[in-house]
């Protein structure tokens, strides 16, 4: 057991703002349906927002940009951005095309680029965007072998000898809070803890109400060593919020959900129902049981996602909801579980 001078303290608002929506992930929005979403949020008290370079292709940050310049912006935001991509602009008419999932993408052709120079160079593009001098996290993005296939031990050194060094220096010099990792892979956290020391991981989609994966090692050894987790993805590509039995198209982890995953999603969601219990909202309360985590972060394309996803915090969720999903085995019986009403609400 961690002693509590080594667990992350718990200093980050606990519901994140996840801005890759922002970016017209798999459906467009205009400027202003992006400024009233991000106005929404503001006004339900989210404080933490969480965007990077790759949502949108810059759009991401260029939105939240207008947004934090506005009157309206509140004081004491907290902003995490990530490196590892550098844009270039394209040659030629701009192009009205959907790449990586972004429809109607900035006109930017994208490359990874970890080392020390490229690092510096996304950094200050990010903040030329955002319109910031500097932000509360930075986060080298995506690494692992699942992004970087085969080059992932070429890609991974570049990052420890050059970009991790740059990460280093942004923080002596306070443009940078805390650094770490964004990745969706428990294999690279552990690597990269192995290597050198992060304050913060961001890990989306391992550990949420529907798996648990970074309980057995990833989350123990974050609270030895005093490193924050930031779970994101909470509801797994929206699989945890979708209808499986409905006619609209189910993700999960970034593809069509299979069949063994809507089982499972069905299962949890009767117990939810069971307990009077939305199940977006054991969704997002879930992760925070964990000492180790410290907010979550979930994608908010529309005003009317912030206000569903700020009622889910603040749901009552009864103990006997967390205990019959591990009576069922649906959740880790070792996982810590939420108690009480969890309240992310901090102006009117």
């Amino acid at each position: 057991m961690a002693s509590d001078a080594a667990r992350p303290k718990r200093d980050r608002p606990p519901l994140g703002f996840g801005a890759a929506g922002l970016g017209n992930l798999y459906t467009s929005m205009s400027d202003d349906a992006a400024a009233a979403t991000v106005r929404a949020a503001f006004e339900a008290g989210l404080r933490y927002v969480d965007t990077a370079p790759y949502y949108g292709f810059g759009l991401s940050e260029t939105r939240l940009g207008r947004a934090f310049g506005a009157p309206e912006a509140p004081s004491g935001l907290v902003v995490s951005t990530k490196v590892g991509r550098i844009l270039s602009p394209m040659s030629g008419p701009e192009p009205t095309r959907t790449a990586d999932g972004f429809v109607e993408a900035s006109p930017f052709e994208v490359r990874f680029d970890y080392s020390y120079d490229g690092v510096m160079r996304s950094f200050e593009a990010s903040l030329d965007r955002l319109g910031l001098e500097g932000v509360d996290i930075l986060l080298a993005h995506d690494l692992g072998p699942a992004t970087h296939g085969e080059a992932h031990s070429e890609v991974f050194q570049t990052f420890l000898r050059g970009g991790y060094l740059a990460m280093c220096r942004l923080k002596d010099q306070g443009a940078v809070g805390d650094i770490g990792i964004g990745v969706n892979e428990i294999d690279v956290c552990l690597e990269t803890l192995d290597a050198v020391d992060l304050d913060v991981i961001l890990l989306a989609g391992r550990y949420t109400l529907l798996e648990q994966g970074a309980l057995d090692r990833l989350l123990p050894e974050c609270l030895r060593r005093g490193t924050s987790v930031i779970v994101g993805g909470p509801y797994n590509s929206g699989v945890l919020v979708s209808d499986p039995d409905g006619s609209a198209p189910i993700y999960y982890n970034y593809a069509p959900a299979p069949a063994s995953i809507l089982n499972r999603v069905r299962r949890i969601r009767a117990i939810c129902a069971d307990h009077r219990t939305p199940v977006g909202a054991a969704a997002l309360q879930f992760p925070l049981g964990h000492p180790a985590v410290v907010s979550v972060v979930a994608g908010m394309g529309r005003a009317s996602q912030v206000r569903e996803a700020v009622d889910f915090m603040n749901t009552p969720i009864p103990d006997a909801l967390w205990a019959e999903l591990k009576a069922e085995g649906l959740i880790h019986a070792a996982a810590p579980c939420p108690a009480g009403t969890l309240s992310v609400r901090v102006s009117a």
